[in-house]
C-alpha cells in the first residue's frame, strides 16, 4: 500500500496476490454460513478467517452440532436434543451468526474501497521477486482451479498462488478424509459390503466435507476470473503510460 487515503487494487507478497474486489455481499454471506470463515477468505482476510474455521471445527466438535444435525434429518428429534452439549452450543450459534454479519458488511464496505481505488490510474506491478520464491499475475484458466479442487481441495489455491491457504487447506482435507473414514468406506463399498462401508463412516467429520470441497471449488474459480481481470488491468495500465502521450501520426 502506496498511500493510506488510496490503497492498491492488489499487492503481490512471498504467499500470493492479495487484491480487492466487487463482491455481492449476500454471496459472501451465504458462504459464511456454509462454513464460518469462508466469507472472509473470499475477503482476503486470511488471519480471520483462518480461526473462525478452526472455531468452527472445535466447537462443533465440542457442542456435538454434526451430530445434532444428522440425527435432526433423520426426524430423531429426542436424540438430537440428547446429543447436543448447551454449553457449547450457546457460544458456537453466537460466533456462527455474528461471523455471517461480518462478512456481509466487510463486504458492502469493500466494494466501496474497490471502486475509489480503480479510480486510481497507476502502473500496477506484475511480478514480485523473493529470496525463496517467485509471485507473478498471469492469465489463469479459472476451469483448472475448480478441476483441481475437486480432486483435492486445496489443489485449486495452490494454481492461484495462494500458497499458505493451499496448504492449510490441503492438511484439513486429508484430517477429515482420516476421521471421516471416507476413502475405507469407497473401497469397502466398491468390494461389495454396503453395510460395512456405511458402519466405517463417522458422520461428524463426514459432514463438513461437502461445504469444505464447494468452498474451495468456489474460491478457486472466482479468484481465477479476478485474477484475469487484473492482469488485463495491469497491462492496460502499462500501455496507458507508455504509448498514452503519443500522438497519432497518419503521414509522415
Amino acid at each position: 500500500m502506496n498511500n493510506e487515503n488510496h490503497p492498491d487494487l492488489y499487492h503481490i507478497s512471498l504467499f500470493g496476490i492479495t487484491h480487492m474486489q466487487q463482491h455481492n455481499p449476500l454471496m459472501v454471506a451465504w458462504w459464511s454460513a456454509v462454513f464460518p470463515g469462508f466469507g472472509h477468505y473470499l475477503l482476503n482476510q486470511y488471519i480471520r478467517a483462518a480461526l473462525l474455521t478452526l472455531s468452527e471445527v472445535t466447537i462443533n466438535t465440542l457442542a456435538h452440532i454434526n451430530e445434532a444435525m444428522i440425527y435432526s434429518f433423520c426426524g430423531q428429534f429426542e436424540q438430537a436434543k440428547s446429543v447436543i452439549e448447551p454449553r457449547w452450543a450457546f457460544g458456537y450459534l453466537v460466533i456462527y451468526l455474528i461471523s455471517i454479519w461480518d462478512s456481509y458488511r466487510s463486504a458492502v464496505y469493500q466494494n466501496k474501497l474497490y471502486h475509489l481505488t480503480k479510480l486510481k490510474n497507476v502502473t500496477l506491478p506484475r511480478i514480485g521477486v523473493f529470496s525463496s520464491e517467485i509471485q507473478y499475475l498471469e492469465r489463469k484458466k479459472p476451469i483448472v482451479g475448480v478441476l483441481y479442487s475437486f480432486f483435492f481441495p486445496g489443489l485449486g489455491q495452490l494454481y492461484i498462488h495462494r500458497f499458505g491457504l493451499a496448504f492449510y487447506a490441503i492438511f484439513w482435507w486429508w484430517v477429515y478424509l482420516t476421521l471421516s473414514g471416507l476413502h475405507e468406506s469407497l473401497l469397502t463399498l466398491i468390494l461389495g459390503d454396503i453395510h460395512k462401508s456405511t458402519i466405517i463412516l463417522n458422520p461428524h467429520w463426514l459432514l463438513f466435507m461437502p461445504s469444505v470441497m464447494g468452498g474451495s471449488i468456489y474460491h478457486a474459480y472466482i479468484t481465477g476470473v479476478e485474477h484475469n481481470k487484473l492482469y488485463c488491468l495491469s497491462q492496460r495500465m502499462e500501455l496507458t503510460k507508455r504509448y498514452g502521450s503519443n500522438k497519432l501520426r497518419l503521414f509522415p
